[in-house]
């Protein structure tokens, strides 16, 4: 069995995976890592494998103390992956887009895909039929943009992420919902249709954060799938425990 620990600015999320079936996920924080760990080897007695994934701080200590119970894989620029990176800057690109990638190759071999990741930010990427990573876009996330609203203004109030029930805001909180969730929700059908423009063929999947929130509003045809980058990390763990 395979042990998932991707580890965000606050949260972590642990995820058990048997072959690719995902039969556990749990969300702690960060300090209740290596006790969740521990009920999980309890509850799970073939755990062998761990992947661990950081776009947050993870320190050295708790990364050493797991690798003294399980074979522990520390995703980075370095890990081989099932894919050519044509990105410029192959160091700078975060473990979590390249964990997606990873994901869109394990369900859409040889295709033309665009992942959405809706999360604190939303990010594109985009890997073509040659297995080719090409690259994508960095935007910010629904919340952020609440809070943009908030920070640098002085009256604007800071709001709950909420569908609109019109284009036309009646208040200035209905007004900040319009313009929040509206424009982000143009700005993915945008990004989406540039894309179909020069691959006719194209696959779309979003997840995140936001992938319940948002998937009913999108007139795109796009698979939804929350676990995708779990998924993806569990891949490039079994793809590098192949080698």
């Amino acid at each position: 069995m395979n042990l998932i620990i991707d580890v965000g600015n606050s949260f972590v999320k642990l995820a058990v995976f048997n072959g690719i079936d995902l039969i556990d996920k749990r969300v702690v924080l960060l300090k209740d890592v290596e006790e969740e760990i521990d009920v999980l080897a309890k509850g799970y007695l073939d755990l062998d494998n761990v992947i661990i994934s950081s776009v947050g701080k993870f320190a050295k200590e708790p990364i050493n103390a797991i690798s003294k119970r399980f074979n522990v894989l520390v995703l980075d620029s370095h890990t081989k992956l099932p894919f050519k990176n044509l990105y410029s800057t192959p160091k700078t690109l975060g473990v979590d887009r390249i964990a997606l990638v990873c994901g869109s190759i394990n369900k859409f071999a040889k295709k033309n895909v665009l992942i959405i990741d809706a999360g604190t930010c939303v990010t594109y990427d985009f890997i073509n039929n040659d297995n080719e990573y090409l690259g994508g876009a960095i935007s910010p996330g629904i919340n952020m943009r609440y809070k943009a609203l908030n920070n640098f203004t002085a009256k604007l109030p800071l709001l709950d992420k909420e569908m609109p029930e019109n284009i036309v805001g009646n208040s200035t909180e209905a007004s900040i919902h319009s313009g929040v969730v509206f424009g982000f929700l143009k700005e993915i059908e945008g990004v989406i249709e540039c894309y179909e423009e020069k691959y006719s063929d194209l696959t779309v999947i979003l997840t995140g954060g936001d992938t319940k929130f948002l998937s009913k509003q999108l007139k795109s045809s796009i698979f939804a799938n929350p676990n995708f980058l779990l998924e993806g990390l569990n891949y490039i763990l079994q793809f590098n425990s192949n080698e």
